[in-house]
């Protein structure tokens, strides 16, 4: 019998061009952001100079903003290249739990030793078993770091907020340039809230993995009694590993919700600004014509 077939997982064909990809775009992007440190670097030298002018200002603020726009989009490849690895782990998982139990149920040739036969399949078991169980501490940790991140976000996204919010320079500036500076920090928004829609089917997918996984532990315990105990931790662990995975997509919902809130008040104040400011002009002209 030929334990080793190649499966679609083993042969990983898909999977590596995948990651190739995921690392070109991130070196890619991590270029960008030197090559706009270097110009922002050059033009805050000018500040304070007689070469500072509102251009400057303009051209650093949006300097400022792309290079927030690129680490968010470095980020979310960083996040969607480890569920790759974690789902293609998962595929091969799922293919060596088949292959155990094809070896298990195999013939034994005539003439071979069946307690050699047995104890290289408890060899076998228990390395896949040890393999499978930091697979899932790994899904564990990376359902808490997510956790964590969802509540960063969440900080400064109130933070821009209530900057943007206080903030007086959309009255003093309502030229062409600030209003290309605001639909660039609108379109930056929309992008952050359709990477966390995006975080969030990936962590309902990483749930469904953690479920399979579950499903190959209780396989195990079938095939292999002895290690029935260890077996039962380990599945104890995943269900918690399911729990935290649960609340780490009702976080991210509940982020994509508030983002959406946020920008929909920033455009209405944007609006109420705007009118205040037509009303003022509208007032000076007819105070000088009178």
């Amino acid at each position: 019998m030929d334990v080793n077939r190649g499966s679609p997982y083993q042969r990983g064909g898909q999977g590596s061009s995948e990651l190739h990809k995921f690392s070109h775009n991130i070196g890619s992007n991590i270029q960008k952001i030197s090559q706009n440190v270097k110009s922002i670097k050059q033009l805050v030298n000018q500040l304070g100079t007689d070469q500072d002018n509102q251009q400057l200002r303009s051209q650093l603020k949006n300097l400022n903003i792309k290079i927030a726009q690129t680490v968010m989009n470095i980020y979310t490849l960083l996040i969607v290249q480890y569920f790759v690895v974690q789902h293609y782990t998962g595929g091969l998982a799922k293919d060596t739990n088949v292959e155990i139990k094809t070896f298990q149920n195999y013939a034994i040739p005539a003439g071979e030793d069946p307690r050699a036969w047995q104890m290289q399949i408890d060899r076998l078991t228990k390395e896949f078993t040890q393999a499978l169980n930091d697979f899932q501490t790994a899904q564990r940790q990376a359902a808490a770091k997510e956790k964590e991140a969802l509540k960063e976000a969440k900080a400064q996204s109130d933070a821009a907020f209530f900057e943007n919010e206080t903030g007086g320079s959309a009255l003093v500036d309502l030229s062409g340039k600030s209003n290309k500076s605001s639909q660039m920090q609108i379109q930056m928004e929309q992008e952050e809230l359709q990477a966390l829609q995006e975080r969030e089917a990936q962590i309902r997918q990483l749930e469904s993995d953690i479920f399979d996984v579950n499903q190959i532990f209780k396989d195990l315990a079938t095939m292999v009694h002895e290690q029935g105990e260890v077996i039962d931790s380990i599945e104890a662990n995943v269900e918690m590993a399911q729990q935290n995975v649960g609340q780490g997509a009702s976080q991210l919902n509940q982020a994509a919700q508030y983002q959406n809130k946020a920008r929909r008040k920033k455009l209405c104040l944007f609006i109420i600004f705007a009118v205040v400011l037509a009303v003022l002009i509208l007032i000076i002209v007819l105070s000088t014509k009178n």
